[in-house]
C-alpha cells in the first residue's frame, strides 16, 4: 500500500486521488485525512505529483 499524507481539503484530495488511480492503474480511497494506493508506488508517486503541481520540496518518499 502506498499512503500520501499532507494534502488538505482545499487542495481537492478526492480529484488527486482519481487522478493518481487512473495514471497507477490502481485501487484507493481517501480516509482519515490520507490518501492510500494499492501497491507500491513509491518509485512513480514523487514524478506523477510533480506534474500536479507540487514542488520537489513538497513531496517526502519514505522507504
Amino acid at each position: 500500500m502506498t499512503i500520501i499524507e499532507g494534502i488538505s481539503k482545499d487542495m481537492n484530495p478526492k480529484e488527486i486521488l482519481r487522478k493518481l488511480k487512473k495514471k497507477l492503474a490502481c485501487g484507493g480511497t481517501y480516509k482519515n485525512g490520507r490518501l492510500e494506493l494499492q501497491g507500491d508506488h513509491r518509485e512513480k508517486i514523487k514524478k506523477l505529483l510533480q506534474e500536479f503541481g507540487f514542488t520537489e520540496e513538497q513531496i517526502e518518499v519514505i522507504i
